[in-house]
């Protein structure tokens, strides 16, 4: 797959304002962006340190993926997410080398990146993102 960095770690957390401050506050982190993300039902908030982001996920409703990992799993480490560049070949290549697939096709995601998730039962139990940056093309 040849991934060019970790594009970001993802973090789940109750309480997205306390997270903030925390990594404000403790780490001396700026929080640069907040987002909605609505299909997926979660808040997102984004820090820069180095190559490397830090994601901030927040549950909107009790349902959402995020939403359940916190129920069954508590407030912790959520997801990786490597850049890669055309990410559906990557989605492909994946497929076909047995890689349990949760996107078999690229979606918009956060920061306007096009995101894939590879299931973490094929991934020695880590929850694993791709992600694209929205001006590189992908095959549709």
């Amino acid at each position: 797959m040849n991934p060019s960095h970790i594009e970001h770690i993802g973090i789940a957390v109750e309480d997205l304002e306390s997270a903030i401050s925390f990594y404000e506050n403790i780490f001396g982190l700026k929080c640069y962006k907040i987002e909605d993300v609505p299909d997926q039902k979660v808040k997102t908030a984004f820090f820069m340190i180095g190559e490397t982001k830090i994601e901030l996920l927040a549950s909107t409703d009790t349902d959402s993926p995020v939403g359940k990992f916190i129920e069954k799993r508590g407030e912790g480490i959520h997801h990786i997410a490597f850049a890669v560049e055309k990410i559906d070949e990557k989605l492909k290549f994946a497929s076909e080398a047995g890689i349990r697939l949760i996107d078999s096709k690229a979606r918009r995601g956060a920061e306007g990146l096009n995101i894939a998730f590879l299931h973490p039962k094929s991934t020695f139990g880590v929850l694993t993102e791709l992600c694209e940056e929205s001006n590189k093309k992908h095959n549709d």
